[in-house]
């Protein structure tokens, strides 16, 4: 509680990530895909997958500069460029996958963000902007989702707080 300032924003990341893992644990993949907060479609297994999206479109494509693909290309198109941003669900691919999958997106970051300081800007949508900027739009992010998640998570087993 005590750190200093990059110790301090991976420190807030790293929590916001250890949450979202927490309100998927103790779930099966069957429960895990329960849209349970009408009328919405939004589930646990969604949400990861969504979030390993957004870690590979921040650190991948905004900070390392890389043209990769959607890491969930299928879709019904609702973000306008084909995908689904990740919250669609596709037969067979359950919670561990989609862990292994967000799991592999955040060590990729990791190693992108190694070495580059917090004050190193990047251009994106014709405005530059700090990776510490990013950092806090990441804690952020993961905060509004895992507050999703709570609601989602207390509907289907009464489960929540962090």
């Amino acid at each position: 509680m005590n750190a200093d300032e990059r110790t301090t924003l991976e420190g807030w990341l790293e929590f916001q990530r250890a949450t979202l893992v927490m309100k998927c644990e103790g779930l099966d993949d069957r429960r895990l895909r329960e849209a349970s907060v009408a009328p919405s479609a939004l589930t646990l297994l969604g949400l990861v997958q969504h979030m390993a999206e957004v870690e590979r479109d921040w650190f991948q494509r905004v900070v390392g500069g890389l043209d990769v693909p959607a890491v969930y290309g299928e879709g019904d198109g609702t973000d306008g460029d084909g995908s689904d941003r990740g919250f669609g669900l596709v037969e067979g691919r359950g919670i561990d996958d989609a862990l292994r999958v967000w799991r592999g997106e955040i060590a990729r970051g990791r190693e992108i963000c190694a070495g580059r300081a917090l004050t190193e800007t990047v251009q994106y949508r014709d405005q530059e902007m700090s990776l510490r900027w990013i950092y806090v739009h990441l804690i952020g992010e993961y905060a509004r989702h895992n507050g999703h998640a709570d609601l989602v998570r207390e509907r289907i087993d009464g489960m929540s707080g962090v």
